[in-house]
Formats: C-alpha cells, sequence, structure tokens
C-alpha cells in the first residue's frame, strides 16, 4: 500500500468450521441452495435487517433479505451494523483489521469511510481478538461476498464493520445523525444484524400468559415478535425504544436497529422509505416452560421511486 500506511491483520473468519462450513465448494452451495428457496421483494435494498444464528438455524432466513440484494446497482460500499455480544461498550467500535477473510474469498475494509467515523470522535478501535470472537458481523460476510461474486473483483463493495454497543437512546441519535449522510447514497447499503426474541430459561426470558388457552406458547411468542416488527416497519425510533423498556424483548440487535431507526429519521428520503419484513421463523416452536426457541426475521428498507 501507500507509503507509511501500516499492513494491518486480516480478521479471520473464526466462526467458520462451527457456525457455518469452513469448505468453500460447500458453503458457497448452501448459500446459493437458501438464496434460491427464498421469496424475492422485488425492490432494491437501501438496506436490510438480517439474523446472525449458525446457517443450519436461520441461514434460509437470511435469504430473504439478501435475495434482494442487486450486485448490478452500483453499491460500493456495505455498512454493517452488529451487537457486540463479548464486550460491554457504551460506543460504536470499528475494526482495526484491513480485511474481514470468508472461506470465498476476503473483503476489504473501506479505509476512507473509517477514517471519516474515526474524526468524529464517537467511535473507539476494538482489539482483533475482540472483533474476531463476535458472531454478528461475520455470519453476514458469506452472504455478502454471495451477493457480488458475479462482479469482478475490483468493482466488488468495500466494508463498513460497526460494531454497537449497548447505546442509550441519546446514542443512537447521534450515531443516526453520523451515519444519515451516508445512507442517502445510493452506493451504499446497510445490513443491520440481528435475531428476535430469545425465549427459554437459558435466556433469562420466560414471558408466557398461561391463561390464554387458545394461543400456545410459540404463537405468543410470535405476537410479540410481530408488534416489534410492524413498530420497525412504521419507523418509529421512540415507539421501538418504549416497545422494548414494555416487554424486554431479547432482540440481540436492538441497539443496531435502534441505530438503523435513527439514521432513517435524519436521513433526507424518511417519508419514501420503507420496511418491510419478508420472513419471520423460529427455531423451534416452544410449547412448555423447559422449551427454549430463538426467533429470526428479515426485513428490506427500500425507497419508493
Amino acid at each position: 500500500g501507500p507509503s507509511g500506511v501500516v499492513a494491518m491483520a486480516t480478521r479471520e473468519a473464526s466462526h467458520a468450521g462451527s457456525w457455518y462450513s469452513s469448505n468453500r465448494a460447500r458453503l458457497s452451495k448452501e448459500l446459493d441452495g437458501f438464496l434460491d428457496a427464498a421469496g424475492s421483494h422485488g425492490s432494491t435494498p437501501r438496506a436490510l435487517i438480517v439474523p446472525h444464528a449458525g446457517y443450519s438455524y436461520s441461514g434460509p432466513a437470511a435469504a430473504w433479505g439478501y435475495k434482494n440484494v442487486d450486485a448490478g446497482a452500483g453499491i460500493r460500499r456495505v455498512f454493517l451494523l452488529g451487537p457486540s455480544h463479548h464486550v460491554f461498550l457504551r460506543r460504536c467500535a470499528l475494526s482495526k483489521c484491513a480485511a474481514y477473510a470468508t472461506p470465498l474469498g476476503d473483503l476489504a475494509v473501506d479505509r476512507g469511510v473509517y477514517e471519516e467515523l474515526r474524526a468524529t470522535g464517537h467511535f473507539v478501535d476494538m482489539d482483533v481478538d475482540v472483533d474476531e470472537a463476535e458472531h454478528s458481523l461475520e455470519l453476514h460476510l458469506p452472504y455478502i461476498f454471495k451477493c457480488f461474486e458475479v462482479l469482478p473483483e475490483k468493482d466488488r463493495p468495500t466494508l463498513v464493520p460497526i460494531m454497537v454497543g449497548a447505546l442509550s437512546t441519546n446514542a443512537e441519535a447521534t450515531y443516526g445523525e453520523i451515519l444519515a449522510p451516508y445512507l442517502d447514497d445510493d452506493a451504499n447499503l446497510f445490513i443491520v444484524s440481528s435475531d428476535f426474541c430469545h425465549w427459554g430459561e437459558r435466556f433469562g426470558y420466560q414471558p408466557w400468559d398461561e391463561g390464554r388457552k387458545d394461543v400456545g406458547l410459540h404463537e405468543q411468542i410470535e405476537e410479540m415478535d410481530r408488534r416489534g416488527m410492524e413498530i420497525i416497519e412504521s419507523k418509529d425510533a421512540d415507539a421501538f425504544a418504549a416497545y422494548l423498556k414494555e416487554t424486554g424483548n431479547t432482540i440481540c440487535g436492538r441497539h443496531p436497529i435502534g441505530v438503523l431507526l435513527q439514521t432513517l429519521r435524519r436521513s433526507g428520503g424518511f417519508d419514501k422509505t420503507r420496511v418491510t419484513f419478508t420472513r419471520y421463523e423460529q427455531s423451534s416452536a416452544a410449547t412448555g416452560w423447559n422449551d427454549s426457541s430463538v426467533s429470526y426475521a428479515s426485513a428490506v428498507v427500500f425507497r419508493d421511486a
């Protein structure tokens, strides 16, 4: 690279071989299968909300978001926002790595955008070991690579990975203001990483109204998730914050979603922006106290012509 630039590390695909296949051909075929099976929304997305569990769990649901990405739409950068599962942060963190590896190929981190973000003073740098321990960003990388693999390497988009901490609503608004101009640029695609309800004793979260004999437990979980999904579709950041406070729903990407809603609120195209959930699944249908389940939902954010 240019003189004075230190060659930085490549983030290893640390969850390959466990959360998804480390075999290039097998992984490629698996993603193709998920994408073939998914329905298409028909709009070119400005953003996606997609789950980040192991591919055997949420790979199929995630495809309902990625299916809509058009490699020919001139996307130059992919902003990837995911929650921190292992490290407690009150801010958003940027990677120290120059590239993110996947079994399909590497994705280059966008240095220019990173410099602009660092210049705001609102971002911290995460250590490489923290970066590699976190799965919420990594699980999207093979899908991102797959979406653009048809392009010659020089035309593939760069990556802007952002690990989102446990932000206050004020902090979410601050990041929304910083990111809004990027969302308003057609050359940028935003991907927001989140699962939905984690229900069960192991998650310390078991709301269940047993008195409702006509509505089973997994249906009650779905009702609660869908209320949150409808609020996200309404693009109302305040209502989403209130919903989380009221239900305590264990949506692990609540802060990345909160940042997205605040970014939308401050974007020039707010009125023309639509958010539509295209898929909802549960890892299993919970029927009793000893069960556990995780919900997966995918959404497409697009703009009316």
